[in-house]
């Protein structure tokens, strides 16, 4: 079973470099417009989604600009936020969204995304990043399905974003 999780595994990060390349570097530069401006980048993760603002603030190469979002109230129109979250029709996360697009704030959403809801993170989201996981990966010995590594491609996620906005933001300093 290990080797048919690897597979998946492996084949759903391809996927999502292929299908999802754009979306990253629109979100990398939504996300850099408050790293060369003077705003901030906040982070908010939902369940176990969290670990992607763990390892952006406290991992062994943080996020430069990047803080948790703790409180909606502090933001400004130069902040830039990136929710994550497991499902795009997460209410947690879309109440979230609703109050940043009150406010004006410009985000970006990561999220397995779930059929055509109206309510949906990916309509909300100025750029949403599909984690192209809505089920578990492999069928188990009693037919039932298993292996739902989402806070793994979570990250795998951040980390395809970081490198792509570590890479915005050095070149407009080098133009400086």
């Amino acid at each position: 079973m290990l080797k048919m999780f690897l597979t998946q595994l492996n084949g759903l990060q391809q996927r999502i470099f292929e299908k999802e390349e754009e979306a990253l570097e629109d979100a990398a530069r939504l996300l850099a417009q408050a790293a060369v401006g003077e705003g901030k980048i906040y982070i908010k993760g939902f369940q176990e989604m969290n670990a992607i603002c763990s390892d952006a603030i406290y991992g062994a190469e943080p996020l430069k600009y990047a803080v948790p979002l703790n409180n909606i109230d502090l933001l400004t129109e130069t902040d830039r936020v990136l929710i994550a979250t497991r499902f795009s029709t997460d209410k947690e996360a879309l109440l979230l969204a609703n109050q940043l697009k009150d406010k004006g704030i410009p985000f970006a959403s990561l999220a397995g995304k779930v059929g055509e809801e109206e309510e949906d993170l990916a309509n909300l989201a100025d750029v949403h990043i599909d984690t192209r996981l809505i089920k578990p990966m492999l069928p188990s010995e009693t037919g039932e399905r298993v292996g739902f590594p989402s806070a793994l491609i979570g990250l795998y996620i951040y980390h395809c974003l970081k490198f792509q906005l570590d890479e915005i933001i050095s070149e407009y300093f080098e133009e400086i």
